[in-house]
């Protein structure tokens, strides 16, 4: 991915934690007017936003997008779900693994690219609580590792 072009709107840092990530796939969103403008502006956050079928088409709910402040009248909602825009055979793939036990959909990042909106939504299954932990010991023991290389040149 080329990323001279990509601004990067916001990210969900805690998936990466929560989840084991499999696989990821760029998604365009259908958006209105004031939902581009807010994101232009910074304004989202991906919390506790998660992917879901809906039929045969992809939705991303909880996905916060900001009221934007200069259109009092058509306004959007902010917790709306957004449909997300896939190829058929993605979609096809995504709903079979979604469909077994234990897997999820979960958007990493929302960004431009190309003057269009992109989320990277991935397919991943949760973690236990003692995969997160073996996960902050094994950075703990990393970054003390890195501190010794540094401190021996």
């Amino acid at each position: 991915m080329d990323k001279s072009h990509i601004k990067i709107v916001t990210e969900n840092r805690k998936a990466r934690h929560n989840f084991h990530i499999m696989d990821e796939f760029e998604a365009g969103m259908v958006l209105a007017g004031t939902e581009v403008k807010s994101l232009r502006n910074g304004r989202a956050h991906l919390k506790d936003a998660y992917g879901r079928f809906k039929g045969d088409e992809l939705y991303i709910h909880q996905m916060h997008i900001s009221p934007y402040p200069f259109a009092h009248n058509d306004n959007h909602e902010p917790l709306r779900p957004r449909k997300l825009l896939l190829n058929r055979s993605e979609l096809k793939r995504l709903y079979g693994k979604v469909r077994e036990k234990g897997f999820s959909l979960v958007p990493l990042r929302v960004y431009f690219k190309g003057g269009r909106a992109k989320v990277v939504i991935a397919l991943a299954k949760g973690k236990r609580l003692y995969d997160k932990r073996q996960a902050i010991k094994a950075r703990e023991n990393k970054r003390e590792l890195d501190r010794v290389k540094r401190l021996r040149r």
